[in-house]
């Protein structure tokens, strides 16, 4: 009943953000796991008005390197959280990220990050595989892994992936979500999307282009 609800929900709002944008009024920013949208004419308000960013972390990706959240610093990023052995919702998602990461395949401003929620399964090998098992060649696309507490809490304080729901949550509940969370280049949450839908996607590479305009 939750995800109908939100699923209607998350769709108005992506119409009411389509609906201004088409008016010159930017993308909202999301301040708290409510998801309650902010909109802010003047961009010189922001720091005074949305005061969360995207946390630090350290974790590895598909090649065993140490990714930081240096690798996004003034740079738009997507994100999501999946596991390789998933096979309910996470082969559409990572289709659905492919079509958006294909996209902007010649753009070296934009990055895709999908995170494991079954760390101690995706190891940096096991990532790599799937990368290529998916034919995903994309250097702006990287594949992540590491400590589950920290993914995990990276998830719901930072990218409040799962919404309200799982804000309070820790990581002794197992964390799935369709959720994909985009990110401007200072760090603050700008959409969420359902990753399952490849309608959605439309609206998110129009974002995303969106935020390319923003100063």
């Amino acid at each position: 009943m939750y995800r109908i609800a939100f699923l209607w929900l998350s769709s108005s709002l992506l119409l009411a953000c389509s609906q201004n944008q088409s008016a010159g009024i930017p993308l909202p920013y999301y301040n708290e796991p409510t998801f309650s949208p902010i909109f802010l004419t003047d961009q010189s308000e922001v720091s005074d008005h949305i005061d969360h960013t995207i946390g630090a972390f350290e974790v590895l990706n598909q090649d065993s390197l140490i990714i930081t959240e240096q690798i996004f610093k003034d740079k738009i990023h997507v994100a999501n959280f999946i596991f390789t052995s998933c096979g309910s919702i996470c082969p559409s998602m990572t289709a659905n990220m492919k079509t958006v990461s294909d996209y902007f395949k010649k753009d070296n401003s934009i990055y895709f990050l999908s995170f494991s929620v079954t760390p101690w399964i995706d190891s940096p090998q096991v990532l790599r595989k799937y990368r290529e098992t998916n034919e995903i060649h994309s250097k702006n696309w990287q594949f992540l892994t590491g400590q589950k507490a920290e993914i995990y809490d990276l998830a719901r304080k930072s990218y409040f992936a799962e919404e309200d729901i799982g804000f309070s949550k820790d990581s002794t509940d197992f964390l799935h979500t369709e959720h994909f969370i985009l990110v401007d280049q200072t760090q603050r949450i700008r959409g969420i999307y359902n990753g399952s839908l490849a309608l959605e996607m439309k609206e998110l590479i129009a974002d995303i282009e969106t935020l390319k305009t923003e100063k």
